[in-house]
């Protein structure tokens, strides 16, 4: 029978494999909406593939009367970045969610671009709103689309009486949106369209990529 000294046991267990549990990554997402983005996100964070890779915080605008303009939350979220990187807080990146709107444009858009550009923040626009990303979870979206129409195309794809997002409704459906925003983008790039004549378009698919990639 064949014996083993303890100083073999021991070098054979020093070389097993230890399970090591990534850490998660960290996002702090300031939206707009009072409803519909900040339901779709906590959505987001609660899906299991979701939990594993990231933590999704969610930063609504301190202006709740009305809807914040773009420049405004960029502010804000520029605002978190300097505290963070001051506090050396865990928070790996800032995003910011707003809407392009139309027939009537939020003011100061290419300002609020470049004041996140600079101050760190990452951004997901949509044109003409949020709206259009839910829309993309159902079916492509061709030629320009006002924000009215975009609101009540929703409404008759999911069946939704509000503002509201139901999460087992759109989560199965995450990844065909991402696929159609994503095609919608370079369509746009060919033709040299940009913000904001880039209707339609939705820049969440960038935001879902950035929580999903393995680090």
């Amino acid at each position: 029978m064949a014996r083993y000294s303890r100083s073999k046991t021991h070098r054979r267990r020093s070389r097993r494999r230890v399970a090591v549990r990534r850490p998660k990554k960290t996002l702090r997402v300031f939206c707009e909406g009072e409803r519909t983005e900040p339901d779709y996100l906590r959505a987001l964070r609660s899906d299991p593939s979701i939990r594993e890779v990231a933590s999704v915080e969610i930063q609504m605008s301190k202006h709740t009367i009305g809807i914040t303009p773009p420049l405004t939350l960029v502010e804000e979220a520029v605002g978190s970045v300097e505290r963070v990187s001051q506090e050396r807080g865990e928070v790996d990146q800032v995003w910011c969610l707003f809407d392009v709107e139309s027939p009537d444009n939020h003011p100061n858009l290419p300002q609020a671009l470049g004041v996140a550009r600079r101050g760190g923040v990452e951004v997901a626009v949509s044109n003409p709103c949020f709206e259009l990303w839910l829309v993309l979870h159902f079916r492509d979206c061709k030629g320009w689309l006002a924000t009215r129409d975009a609101e009540r195309l929703r409404q008759q794809l999911d069946g939704s009486r509000d503002k509201g997002v139901d999460g087992a409704t759109y989560m199965p459906l995450r990844n065909e949106a991402a696929e159609r925003a994503r095609a919608l983008d370079k369509q746009h790039r060919l033709n040299g369209k940009q913000l904001p004549n880039d209707n339609q378009s939705s820049g969440m698919y960038l935001l879902l990529d950035t929580i999903t990639r393995v680090n």
